[in-house]
């Protein structure tokens, strides 16, 4: 989890400094914010940076310990209500580009362009009047409002083992997370 202390502190410098600068969400990922809950060993954080201004969505994703291996992985939008229940996927399907697949441990690191039509599932793209600037917008209105989530599904629950919900970190929520982040990572790489 080094590299998401990194990426937080970036994030926090982005977050503070003055001029357009993306918008950052994170996210703890466990198997309890599922639903139905799951029991898992697993858990993961993300980071992810959506620039309305660039057309881009950067998403970096650590995980570790799943029970079962990873079959897919995306970000499903736009909840009923802020932080619960389930919705269909608003990214590409059936995964993320390039996501590691077949593993119970891993990153995840890629910068997609929202502008493409490809970027976004033909469900969520077809609720948005079918275009990528539509998809977008609703999909910046769903982040914003808590109404989205990142999910990893695999072999061991195809409907998600482990996700979390975005949301906008406080400054100090991200200075916190980034310590934390540095803590973890300092203590894994004494242990081993």
């Amino acid at each position: 989890m080094r590299k998401l202390a990194l990426v937080a502190g970036l994030a926090l410098g982005l977050a503070t400094s003055a001029g357009a600068a993306p918008i950052v969400f994170t996210a703890n990922l466990t198997g309890a914010a599922e639903s139905p809950p799951v029991v898992t060993t697993g858990l993961g954080q993300t980071v992810v940076f959506l620039d309305p201004d660039l057309n881009t969505l950067r998403i970096i994703v650590e995980f570790e310990d799943l029970i079962g291996t990873t079959t897919a992985s995306h970000i499903h939008c736009c909840t009923a209500v802020a932080g619960a229940g389930n919705i269909g996927v608003a990214t590409e399907l059936p995964s993320f580009t390039g996501f590691p697949l077949g593993v119970t441990s891993g990153t995840y690191d890629h910068t997609f362009d929202t502008s493409l039509l490809a970027t976004w599932s033909p469900g969520f793209l077809a609720a948005n009047f079918g275009t990528a600037a539509g998809a977008e917008a609703a999909f910046l209105a769903g982040m914003l409002a808590g109404k989205a989530y990142l999910n990893i599904h695999t072999t061991f629950r195809p409907g998600g083992e482990i996700r979390g919900f975005l949301a906008v970190p406080e400054p100090a929520s991200l200075a916190l997370l980034g310590l934390g982040l540095t803590a973890a990572a300092m203590r894994r790489r004494r242990s081993r």
